[in-house]
């Protein structure tokens, strides 16, 4: 019998619409392959059943759950990006609701950023959950499987853990502790790669594998570091470092950033280059922000000369000129930076005490002088965006193109201020797990003072295809990658989405 099952859900369909059948990416389950790391270092005998790997519908994947005999079944719902969490609930609820159809007496349990920001509202929506955990779930779930029985009374014991009892009451344990720098190693010791499919049925993004001739798989993901300093008001990543309880508290409360040692995460990297991967994402939320950190990994990466194509993260003022080099030098292909929105008052606004004015421009340009392609992200509709200064967004993204350049319209998700402030205000908010997807036929954006939610989606919608289809960008497209990459993204702006918002 397996102690505890991970399993990370499949609803790629749902979320992403006809872009999920050859564009979007299949990311190995990070955090997934982390916990059961962590669980088999404290003498127990973890599996993982990845669905979305292996493609599995909803029945299909309760089915193979019960072969795994598992005391307790652990939903790990993140995602392949930092708020991917909401709507990646979709397919692990409707997965859970399978087996509990099959079999009722099994232990699920669920962990991730969507029920570490609202723990009690999940369980009171969902009967097919018997527990969550209150943030990242390393000590709540190394205390459940030291139980014997799964009982209201054992349960109680359980530091971070929120459950339903034995009559269906809704128990709020004390908080649990997150894995603290100085135990990474050993309490979070890498991620269990052996549990996971093989690596060649994971896919990076269309646009990362243009810098490696348009090859997408294998595929791999890592962290380097957890959470992030910063306090962001669009931004949940840092929910699962919630050390406190309460309602109000949202990922600004829990800006804790942590990291493991270069000379660990190197032995990750070696590993990933022994499977024959080069397409490679450095997950974290910021990987260029500590240079006595990433600059040492980038030192090792450079003494192994693996040739990765690696994508990473970086703000736009933690990017300094002098790390470029060493950066490329490592294998860094692609860096993508939060512009969000180029208007200095407004980025002012949205990234709170965090903000340092920078002349992007001139950022984007040595970023290019290195041999880096840039992957620039925007948000339209933050709370003072109108369609003048949305407008601007996108001239500025059509004047300035970079290699790839998302576009997301804002969205309150849960544990972010936003959501808070969404609530208080009593703006609209998703229904559906799928209504968080800013690719779902249910999306739904958040409004603000000056636009509705409508308003906001269509312009976002209608700049992705501006720009994707502008010849500026095209031809940058074509000149740095062929003419496959350009095809291929003509492909992609082919398939349009379906929005029940915009009345499709």
């Amino acid at each position: 019998m397996t102690d505890i099952l991970f399993v990370h859900p499949n609803a790629s369909a749902l979320i992403y619409q006809d872009l999920s059948n050859q564009h979007s990416a299949i990311e190995p389950p990070i955090w997934a392959a982390l916990l059961a790391n962590s669980v088999r270092t404290k003498g127990f005998d973890p599996e993982i059943l990845d669905a979305e790997a292996e493609r599995l519908d909803y029945s299909s994947a309760a089915r193979r759950i019960i072969e795994y005999r598992a005391r307790i079944v652990c939903f790990v719902v993140y995602g392949q990006q930092p708020s991917a969490s909401s709507q990646n609930m979709e397919g692990a609820v409707a997965t859970s609701i399978e087996l509990k159809k099959l079999e009722p007496e099994s232990f699920v349990v669920f962990v991730g950023g969507h029920v570490a920001a609202l723990p009690v509202e999940t369980l009171e929506r969902e009967s097919s959950i018997d527990a969550v955990c209150q943030n990242e779930g390393v000590y709540a779930l190394h205390g459940l499987l030291q139980l014997k029985k799964f009982q209201e009374s054992d349960l109680r014991k359980v530091s971070g853990l929120v459950f339903r009892g034995d009559t269906g009451d809704i128990y709020i344990n004390s908080p649990g502790a997150i894995v603290p720098k100085d135990k990474m190693e050993i309490d979070l010791p890498g991620m269990a790669w052996d549990l996971l499919p093989p690596l060649s049925k994971y896919r990076t993004a269309d646009w990362h594998s243009w810098s490696n001739n348009s090859i997408k798989s294998p595929f791999a993901s890592i962290y380097t570091s957890l959470g992030c300093p910063y306090r962001c008001s669009f931004c949940m990543i840092n929910i699962i470092n919630r050390t406190k309880l309460g309602v109000d508290i949202t990922s600004e409360d829990s800006n804790t950033y942590r990291w493991w040692n270069p000379e660990f995460i190197i032995k990750q990297f070696d590993h990933i280059a022994s499977q024959g991967v080069t397409n490679i994402k450095i997950a974290d939320e910021l990987f260029v922000l500590n240079p006595h950190h990433f600059g040492k990994i980038c030192d090792l990466l450079i003494e192994r000369d693996y040739r990765f194509n690696i994508w990473a993260y970086s703000r736009v003022d933690s990017c300094k000129p002098a790390y470029l080099d060493k950066l490329a030098r490592a294998g860094v292909k692609w860096l993508a930076l939060g512009v969000e929105n180029p208007n200095t008052e407004l980025r002012r606004d949205i990234h709170k005490d965090g903000f340092k004015e920078v002349r992007i421009l001139e950022l984007i340009s040595l970023i290019h002088d290195a041999g880096i392609n840039v992957a620039a992200n925007y948000i339209f509709g933050l709370p003072y965006d109108t369609h003048e200064t949305m407008q601007a967004t996108l001239d500025f993204a059509l004047e300035h193109p970079t290699e790839m350049a998302n576009f997301y319209s804002a969205m309150a998700y849960p544990g972010s201020p936003l959501h808070r402030e969404a609530r208080q205000k009593a703006i609209p908010l998703p229904t559906s797990y799928a209504g968080y997807s800013q690719h779902s036929f249910d999306c739904l954006n958040l409004a603000n003072d000056h636009l509705s939610a409508a308003e906001i989606l269509r312009f976002r919608d209608n700049a992705w295809t501006t720009y994707h289809t502008d010849l500026r960008y095209l031809d940058l497209l074509e000149r740095r990658f062929g003419t496959v990459a350009r095809n291929r993204l003509c492909e992609t702006a082919n398939i349009r989405l379906k929005r029940k918002l915009l009345g499709d």
